[in-house]
Order: C-alpha cells, then structure tokens, then sequence
C-alpha cells in the first residue's frame, strides 16, 4: 500500500517533539510524500503552544521541498462533553483537527463514560479524525464508536505510533477497531504520531495490521490527495478549502 501524505506530525512546538516544521517537511519529501499535516498538541498539554499559535500557522508556506503542508492540531479532548482545548474560531481556520484523549488533559472513566466522551467528541463538527482510539488507557465499546464515526464521517487513526514505541499493549484493541472498521465500511487514517523528523512517512507497523485484515487502499484516506481533500472538505462548516 501506499501512502502520499502523513497526517499527524509534531514539531518542537508540541513541546516533547524534537523537529522543526522545514526537517519534517524535508524528511516528507526525502520519503516521497506529497502532503504533510503538522498537527502539534492543543494548549492543554503541557509544554504544548499558547492559542496564539494556531492562529499564526498561516505564516508557514502552502508548500515546502514539494511537499503541501497543512496546518492543523492533535487537539485535547478536555471533558466527557467531547469539548476540544481549542475555541472553535480557531479550529475554524485549520485544514485539519484531529482529536485524542492524553492522561494529562483528559479525564478517565469507566467503558461507558471513556466510550461516551469519544462519540461525544466524534459529534464535534470541526473534528476530521479521532487518533489512537485503541489507546488501552482509555478503554471503549469499540463497535459503538466505529459504528459513531461512520455516522458522522470522521476518520478513525491506526496509530504506527502505538503500534512501535507509546501506549504500550495499544496493538490487540487497534487490531479490534481496524477489523470493526471494515466491517461498518469506516474511513481509516494511518498516521506516524512522529516526535522526531526520522519517522515521518513510517508506516510500517500499521501496514503489517492493514495487511492482516485486508484492508483496501480506498479505505485509507492517506493513500489518495483526492481522498483526503474530499474527507476535509465533507463538513458543511469548512472553511474555504486550499488543501
């Protein structure tokens, strides 16, 4: 399978992330990729950037080495209402939102509330992509939270991530997900979560569970421009697309 574009990329901006925009931009092109989104933590995480920031993504170019960037956020689910740490006028002018729970922003509960507070957050109009759902921290009813997304046509994220290096034990209950995905016909996005420019474009975990299930290409919205501008523009709220 391949991928043109790596949808969730932090920067030293995130805090915990140790490359710059232009070396994840340039690791993108050196992997062949022809669209990166740089999607830093929201504010609530600690170290992450002040408001501000995302409202001053606008001075990065469209482009860099070739490769179209897009500015977006890996945003904090902050409450079990699914609200985001982000105000929605900013939210408004991002190309991309992706949405996730993190111990340290996001409260803990029990399957009904964890799973409740996912949905409730998939409901969030400006939201395109929930990531690491199978994050074993925050247990779900994973069949009622793929069945969400496909009703409000939000991605759902196979984290490589998760798959390689963080949330330990996440590999049995993205495997779920991915196999409850192509049951219900859910979009699937497979992002990097790159902390270090050397890991942009690495798929390669992810691809092994993508290989295991058989999903196809056209289920993944990465492996398609065409795919992942129709899926950013699907919100009637969207601003005025140049992705």
């Amino acid at each position: 399978m391949k991928f043109v574009a790596d949808l969730h990329v932090h920067t030293i901006s995130s805090g915990h992330a140790y490359s710059t925009v232009l070396e994840n931009a340039r690791a993108a092109a050196d992997k062949g990729l022809e669209m990166i989104a740089i999607t830093d933590h929201g504010p609530t995480m600690p170290g992450a950037p002040h408001n501000y920031h995302f409202g001053n993504l606008k001075v990065i170019p469209e482009e860099l080495f070739g490769v179209r960037v897009l500015k977006g956020v890996e945003a904090n689910v902050i409450d079990r209402a699914g609200n985001l740490d982000l105000p929605d006028e900013r939210l408004a002018r991002l190309d991309i939102v992706l949405a996730g729970f993190h111990h340290v922003c996001t409260p803990n509960g029990c399957v009904e509330e964890n799973t409740e507070m996912m949905i409730n957050a998939i409901k969030n109009p400006w939201v395109d992509v929930i990531v690491h759902p199978g994050n074993p921290e925050y247990l779900i009813d994973a069949e009622a939270v793929v069945q969400a997304a496909v009703k409000y046509d939000v991605a759902i994220e196979i984290n490589n991530s998760s798959l390689k290096l963080s949330r330990v034990g996440s590999r049995p209950y993205c495997e779920k997900i991915l196999g409850l995905a192509k049951q219900y016909g859910a979009k699937i996005m497979v992002g990097t979560d790159s902390h270090f420019s050397l890991d942009v474009g690495d798929f390669s975990q992810a691809i092994e569970l993508l290989e295991k299930y058989d999903i196809a290409p056209n289920a993944v919205i990465n492996t398609s421009i065409a795919a992942i501008r129709s899926h950013l523009e699907r919100r009637s709220n969207r601003r005025s697309s140049k992705v």
